[in-house]
């Protein structure tokens, strides 16, 4: 069961960095994945380092989380997603955007893997 629930956080956790990392080679392709375009001058610079940081940020922590049995670890990428999700939809309801429910879904889905994952993966607290 705990194997499985760890390769179950690794695989979002290896995606997340690939995707933080593409954000910092290949960002052309990346804002179109995302639905919006590439911007320009300090536009692009917001786009590229606050997207970068953000996966990043998810994938590291997942990681080290992983690593070091440690439940401190899962909270911060479960909050970003959680959070993540809830400014889409509240995009959605308050400012006419899309309703991205992929989207949505994948983000709450692995922030309620982490919750699961932070109760019973961490050896030590």
């Amino acid at each position: 069961m705990k194997s499985v629930l760890k390769i179950l956080v690794l695989l979002p956790a290896i995606l997340f960095v690939v995707t933080g990392l593409r954000w910092l080679v290949t960002p052309a392709p990346m804002a179109a994945e995302f639905g919006f375009p590439l911007a320009t001058g300090v536009g692009l610079s917001s786009q590229v380092g606050d997207s970068s940081a953000f996966f990043l940020t998810l994938g590291f922590c997942m990681l080290m989380a992983l690593v070091t049995s440690r439940r401190t670890w899962f909270y911060p990428p479960m909050v970003l997603l959680y959070l993540t999700a809830m400014g889409r939809t509240l995009a959605w309801a308050i400012h006419d955007a899309a309703l991205a429910v992929p989207m949505i879904g994948v983000e709450v889905i692995v922030a309620t893997l982490l919750l699961v994952a932070s109760r019973f993966l961490p050896e030590q607290d």
